[in-house]
């Protein structure tokens, strides 16, 4: 195996959840030379990672004419094997177009039919994505690396030094979606608890959170920082990796923290870790209101509580 090329145009959390097929497929082909396609805009998360030698974008904007020069820049490497992870139709076709000599991914993808072997993408209860995963490459190697991991760069290190003169905690209190977010009420309780320890208190996002951030602190009346929108992917990581605890809802930072093997408390609302995103921290910890009737309602979040009561939110206040 002398070339590889790796597919996850998803969002931020599912390129970390591939980085254990990159550890793997380089401890047993120490020699080959991996590359990996992210989206647009995740090429932070991989550029400073010690067994890639390429890292591409893929202009998701701009579908047509990135489809095309990226299947030209592929078969001029000639990859001896494309993994896909990814489940829509635009990977699927930059997979089946490569030229590599092996392809493989998830029977779910469109293209997966010319795949040279696909493989089901299994929602059973307690399989992680991570292990979902490293099952395309099941019949190369037995894996033994299960952890995500992540690089900051020194100058990531060195720029968050003057956050880490004390014992801190890192809050991640935004999401995407409404049903995923620990509402307000929770994250002003948790801040109250955090703030008897002691130590510094970091809330982190990105720009468009620090409306929502400096919300929480300004009901808490607790001294913290709002850091949204002033550090990057990986200095953020960078911050993480020293942190006494980081508190997360289910999602991207959720991630970065198991790749920084952070201690970490996820709080997860309408989904459920055993959809198989949940934290791999060695010291991880997972508050959710079981027992409601309506949880899961559904794989992702949505806007609004479909139910109109958002319990599975507001009662994780009780957990603390």
């Amino acid at each position: 195996m002398k070339k590889v090329l790796i597919i996850q145009t998803a969002f931020l959390g599912d390129v970390i959840l591939a980085t254990p097929l990159i550890a793997n497929l380089k401890l047993k082909f120490p020699e080959a030379e991996i590359d990996f396609l992210v989206k647009k805009g995740n090429q932070e998360l991989l550029s400073n990672h010690p067994d890639l030698r390429e890292v591409f974008t893929f202009d998701k904007k701009n579908k047509g004419s990135e489809i095309l020069s990226l299947v030209q820049l592929f078969r001029k490497n000639r990859y001896d094997l494309v993994i896909n992870l990814h489940r829509f139709a635009s990977s699927g076709l930059l997979t089946v177009l490569s030229g590599a000599k092996r392809k493989i991914g998830f029977q779910k993808n469109p293209f997966s039919f010319l795949y040279t072997k696909a493989y089901p993408h299994l929602m059973e209860e307690g399989l992680h994505e991570v292990d979902r995963n490293l099952n395309l490459i099941s019949d190369l190697l037995i894996p033994t690396v299960r952890r995500p991991a992540l690089y900051p760069k020194d100058a990531d290190l060195q720029s968050v030094e003057e956050f880490q003169k004390q014992a801190y905690f890192c809050l991640a209190p935004a999401s995407v979606w409404f049903t995923k977010q620990a509402p307000i009420s929770v994250w002003v309780q948790l801040m109250k608890q955090l703030n008897e320890t002691g130590a510094s208190i970091y809330l982190i996002g990105g720009p468009d959170d620090k409306s929502l951030l400096n919300q929480i602190i300004e009901t808490s009346t607790i001294k913290a920082i709002n850091l949204a929108g002033k550090l990057s992917l990986m200095q953020s990581a960078a911050l993480m990796k020293g942190a006494t605890r980081a508190f997360v809802n289910d999602s991207g930072p959720l991630h970065i923290a198991s790749a920084m093997n952070t201690p970490v408390t996820a709080f997860f609302c309408s989904t459920i870790s055993d959809f198989g995103f949940g934290p791999l921290s060695d010291d991880a910890k997972i508050l959710e209101v079981k027992d409601l009737a309506c949880r899961p309602c559904g794989l992702h979040g949505h806007k609004m509580c479909p139910e109109g009561h958002f319990k599975c939110g507001t009662g994780l206040i009780q957990l603390l």
